[in-house]
């Protein structure tokens, strides 16, 4: 058990930077590199936790230059509180400055990782789960001409992974293209999740989801603006393939909305929306009373935060889905611990006290930080 004066002595906030190995395109854009923070939280009890956070200027409206400025305030406010606490230092971020969910969500990781060392539990344990089920990851498609989509389709099948996740939301024809011609190269049988990341309209939405009933498709991420959520039920009516809420879905607010509005079949949990395993937890059990399905997926988060992910689905049975592939894209690895990635896209999550992922001392030498 913690000393009751458990302390928070010393914040490290580190900018983590990392090409990817080749282009990623989505509808909001092209992504080159991940542009990453590294929370390091020291304590008076010799425990230390990692956090990490991916921010995306088109989704949350933070970048690695505003979470490095605004991971500073919440560093002062936090340095000599207890680390335990979370619900209470969560309060003191939100009263600090709103929004801002992707660098809260390092801190709360980080928290996590010293509360669940602190109770001697691996993450998954300490947020009440247990390993009764199999984690396997998708594979993400980016953005390009149907042909290459396609080719890389069949790269990603060949390679073993359960599943393949297609990034749309460039227009009707095209899109219906896309889909067309990766079936073609693939079969029927492997299936198939698609992401518009908000890029079609109500109609054009119900057109493409129409056209592509029959080709073994899960489920389709956030078909329309986020801002057009009031109508995103209208789409879940007239599709046979099911919705997912992802940019719409950010905190459990966002999440008891949805489900008073009937707007979708499932939510994309990401910590970097939700600030974090706190609210995380929220939008979870929100979902659990629906016995709605969820996926946890993320941005372009090392296997620091992807192993937060981790063990974050195997806190409830309602969690289905993972998406967790961005680490592979990376053209190096630099966390030492974390998940490891088996074939077939298996996910095996650290037993280890805590979080069971961080960064070595040489590797952190190496980056800018700043210390609080």
């Amino acid at each position: 058990m913690a000393k009751p004066d458990f302390q928070i002595t010393q914040i490290e906030i580190y900018k983590l930077f990392i090409p990817l190995k080749k282009p990623f395109i989505i509808s909001l854009g092209t992504i080159h590199n991940a542009e990453n923070i590294i929370v390091v939280i020291l304590t008076n009890q010799g425990i230390n936790g990692f956090g990490e956070c991916s921010p995306f200027t088109t989704i949350n409206g933070e970048n690695q230059s505003t979470c490095f400025l605004v991971g500073q305030l919440i560093a002062k406010i936090l340095k000599g509180k207890n680390p335990l606490d979370i619900q209470g230092n969560m309060d003191m971020m939100d009263e600090l400055i709103y929004g801002n969910s992707s660098i809260k969500s390092a801190f709360d990781i980080a928290m996590h990782d010293i509360a669940a060392q602190s109770a001697g539990l691996p993450l998954y344990q300490f947020l009440g789960g247990k390993k009764d089920k199999i984690l396997a990851t998708d594979y993400t498609i980016s953005i390009d001409e149907p042909q290459k989509m396609a080719a890389d389709a069949l790269k990603i099948k060949n390679a073993g992974f359960p599943v393949i996740k297609v990034k749309l939301g460039k227009g009707k024809e095209i899109d219906i293209k896309r889909i067309k011609a990766i079936r073609k190269a693939i079969g029927k049988k492997l299936p198939l999740r698609i992401d518009a990341n908000q890029g079609w309209d109500v109609n054009t939405a119900i057109e493409i989801l129409e056209a592509l009933k029959n080709d073994n498709i899960q489920y389709c991420e956030e078909p329309i603006p986020r801002w057009d959520f009031l109508n995103l039920k209208k789409v879940k009516k007239k599709s046979s393939i099911p919705i997912m809420a992802d940019e719409s879905c950010c905190d459990h607010h966002d999440a008891k909305t949805l489900i008073q509005l009937g707007a979708c079949d499932m939510f994309n949990l990401k910590l970097g929306k939700s600030s974090g395993l706190l609210k995380g937890g929220k939008i979870i059990a929100l979902a659990e009373k629906e016995k709605m399905a969820m996926q946890v997926g993320g941005f372009m988060e090392s296997k620091i935060a992807m192993t937060a992910n981790a063990h974050l689905a195997l806190s409830s049975k309602y969690i289905l889905h993972c998406d967790f592939d961005t680490p592979l894209m990376f053209a190096e690895d630099p966390v030492s611990g974390g998940i490891v990635y088996k074939e077939k896209g298996i996910i095996e999550v650290p037993e280890s006290a805590g979080l069971g992922a961080w960064l070595e001392h040489d590797r952190l030498a190496k980056m800018e930080k700043v210390v609080i």
